[in-house]
């Protein structure tokens, strides 16, 4: 697992560094995918496109599932789960909290992973029972938070419909908890609770390749992470926070029928 963290955070910093240095102005070429708002660049793919082969290179027979390529199967169990920019409209504009995600699957599991936070300089390192890193200092969750002192993190999806449902959601959670954090990065704000800057996340409408790394980080930080009604995380809806306020905030969101649509 060692191995596979290793190579994970050196492609996830080479990718990072590529990115810092060509980030387009928005004159640059755009593209959308599900709406006007769901955008993405030629670096996007570029990225991608350069994990993909830093990956093959050192691992052949491994099978690479990415945001922009979709799954390239290979014919070990080990499985790479790549987001080339988590947080692409952050990106576009200059904002600090995008992210190059880079996770491995074992059979199945997520066992390793890399969160490079590249505008702060920032590389979040977790290993299957080895526990979850910034640097060299190993990260605890914030615990012992109830929910009306909570500092809660999430994010919007890309449809005016959902939106609209996610609005009324967050109306009803805003004058139960601390205050609400709109990050922009579902992979950078499940590392911050990871870090304890933040002491809970949710959001509707992520993908796998969004939160198979930073999960691990939380997870390995000591934080819990599902979806509502015992499921796993899931993109309908992903919950993360410690052990007490994980359970506060699910009650909360369940009440709420997040799920929805408008």
């Amino acid at each position: 697992m060692r191995d596979f963290v290793r190579l994970a955070e050196d492609i996830a910093r080479e990718a990072g560094e590529m990115l810092l240095a060509k980030r387009p102005t928005m004159s640059s070429t755009i593209e959308t995918k599900s709406s006007p708002t769901d955008v993405v660049t030629e670096l996007d793919k570029a990225s991608e496109q350069l994990i993909r082969s830093r990956i093959l290179a050192a691992r052949p027979d491994d099978t690479i599932l990415g945001e922009e390529g979709g799954e390239a199967r290979g014919a070990s169990s080990v499985r790479w789960v790549v987001d080339p920019i988590d947080g692409t409209v952050n990106f576009l504009y200059g904002l600090p909290d995008w992210a190059v995600s880079i996770a491995v699957e074992v059979d199945g599991q997520v066992v390793a992973g890399a969160v490079n936070v590249v505008p702060r300089g920032e590389m979040f390192t977790a290993a299957l029972g080895h526990g979850a890193w910034l640097g060299g200092e190993r990260l605890r969750c914030n615990t012992g938070v109830p929910l009306e002192r909570a500092l809660v993190a999430t994010g919007f999806g890309y449809s005016a419909g959902r939106r609209a449902v996610q609005g009324e959601v967050l109306a009803a959670v805003l004058p139960r908890v601390r205050d609400i954090r709109r990050g922009g990065s579902c992979a950078s704000d499940l590392c911050s609770v990871a870090a304890g800057r933040i002491d809970a996340y949710y959001e509707r409408g992520t993908n796998y390749w969004d939160y198979a790394a930073a999960g691990l980080v939380a997870t390995e930080a000591g934080a819990r992470i599902g979806g509502l009604h015992g499921k796993p995380y899931n993109s309908e809806l992903t919950l993360c926070a410690a052990p007490g306020l994980f359970e506060e905030l699910h009650d909360l969101l369940a009440s709420l029928d997040p799920e929805r649509d408008a």
